[in-house]
């Protein structure tokens, strides 16, 4: 069984068909994402519909100058089938240069939202990018908070001090890239015992169906392209990650399925 550890089903038309499609190539479970107030409720209904979806509820860095109001996330995390917090985290990949006030800010919440995670001892979902230092600085600075660096595009640099601290990171399809060698050298380096895989769909598919929208079966080509980088099989690698995401996700009190023969 393979599990799509990072997906955003409430951007899905076809949510229940992508799902149905899912399962038929062996993923046996999904964690829908979060992002802001507006997708709160979204995420909780598909995790309330489907016995092997789970959501995490948070505030993207993308949403960070919306509203100071934050008491909607408080609520959120007491629904049923949150297993975590999140997609929290820095994106400076757009910003200015001079654009202090919004990274601060982003630090402001991300720094929250690792807080409130130690406090509720529940998982992390981070989004990274462009912003290596200060991500390795928060979470430096919380260290009674865990979880996970998903979609990881970061440098091995990143990735060492986050595991140094019992994180998990998370490989998108975005390893199979032509010009993602930064993503495989770490999808190869990290140990077996923190590994997770994702879709973060609808957003990039990986190859062989870069260009289309992405959805939760094609976590499939990417687990196999990561066994392959791994010299493992992809039997292994489903073990492996699988019990991973159900380590580090307790509240889903998931159970490993029997080997999927692929």
């Amino acid at each position: 069984m393979l599990v799509d550890s990072h997906c955003h089903l409430n951007d899905l038309d076809d949510c229940d068909a992508r799902l149905a499609a899912a399962r038929a190539r062996g993923v046996g479970a999904f964690l829908c994402i979060g992002v802001n107030e507006s997708t709160a409720a979204a995420v909780a209904d598909i995790a309330q519909r489907h016995a092997d979806v789970w959501c995490t509820q948070g505030i993207h860095p993308d949403s960070a100058l919306q509203s100071d109001d934050r008491s909607w996330l408080e609520r959120a995390l007491q629904r049923e089938r949150v297993v975590g917090i999140g997609e929290t985290g820095l994106d400076y990949f757009r910003l200015a240069p001079d654009d202090a006030a919004t990274r601060a800010r982003q630090r402001e919440i991300f720094a929250a939202q690792l807080a409130l995670g130690s406090a509720r001892r529940l998982p992390v979902v981070v989004h990274s990018r462009a912003a290596e230092a200060d991500t390795l600085d928060l979470l430096r600075a919380h260290t009674q908070a865990v979880g996970v660096l998903h979609c990881f595009t970061e440098s091995w640099q990143l990735a060492r001090g986050a595991l140094d601290l019992g994180w998990f990171v998370s490989i998108s399809g975005i390893v199979t890239f032509k010009n993602a060698e930064q993503v495989r050298d770490v999808a190869r380096r990290v140990p077996a015992d923190r590994l997770l895989v994702e879709t973060d769909c609808p957003y990039l598919a990986p190859v062989p169906h870069r260009g289309k929208r992405n959805e939760p079966a094609y976590v499939v080509d990417t687990a196999e392209f990561v066994a392959r980088l791994r010299d493992v099989t992809i039997d292994e690698l489903a073990e492996t990650t699988t019990r991973n995401f159900a380590r580090l996700f307790a509240r889903t009190q998931l159970r490993e399925a029997p080997p999927q023969q692929w």
